[in-house]
């Protein structure tokens, strides 16, 4: 029997997109000049021998993942499965609206507590952000065997996938905290034909 060759998965978080911190999900907004600078800082000090770049296809993760893989040399491949949580009516409205809101004050506070159970208004259900990430991991996963991979996706996707390979339980997903261009690493190492998910490090990253 063939030993399976382990994978090795860089999660980057896109930086700040312009208008600032809030709940954007499907809104497709570009990086601010500071997003730009948080990812290239973050690429500088965790540059890695990576062989393609997996990207979300909305602009705030896909435009630094395309000129990421210009000055590399090195193929990128958007995944439409990897793109943010649909927040439905909360989409464009920062934290503290939300928490000012009284239509959604108490809403959000309990989505932070159990977003399993309570999906935003008209938003996405964080079980079928689940099943639809999980298509695209494996996917990406079955492509890329022995690869040096650098996945540049949301917070959200992070959360998710981070969490199924580590058995963290959809209700306490909020618990990840992912900030701006936050970088961490995964490795995928087998035994037999059984998936070890490991995760080494988790890396701030950005710009203060």
């Amino acid at each position: 029997m063939n030993e399976r060759a382990t994978t090795t998965i860089d999660f980057l978080r896109h930086g700040e997109p312009q208008g600032g911190s809030k709940y954007r999900g499907t809104l497709d907004d570009p990086l601010s000049d500071l997003g730009w600078q948080q990812m290239q800082k973050t690429i500088d000090e965790y540059q890695a021998p990576w062989q393609k770049i997996v990207t979300s296809p909305l602009k705030r993760c896909s435009q630094f993942a395309v000129k990421t893989g210009d000055t590399l040399s090195i193929p990128v491949e958007i995944e439409q499965d990897f793109r943010e949580m649909n927040f439905g009516l909360w989409e464009g409205k920062t934290r503290q609206e939300l928490l000012n809101d009284e239509l959604y004050s108490e809403h959000v506070q309990n989505f932070w507590r159990n977003p399993r159970d309570h999906t935003p208004p008209q938003g996405e259900p964080i079980i079928d952000v689940h099943n639809r990430i999980a298509n695209a991991w494996q996917k990406m996963l079955n492509n890329s065997e022995g690869e040096h991979i650098l996945l540049v996706a949301h917070s959200g996707v992070i959360r998710v996938t981070i969490g199924m390979l580590l058995g963290i339980p959809l209700e306490n997903l909020s618990r990840l905290l992912i900030p701006f261009a936050a970088l961490s690493r995964v490795r995928i190492d087998y035994v037999g034909d059984t998936p070890i998910p490991r995760l080494l490090f988790w890396h701030v990253g950005g710009l203060d």
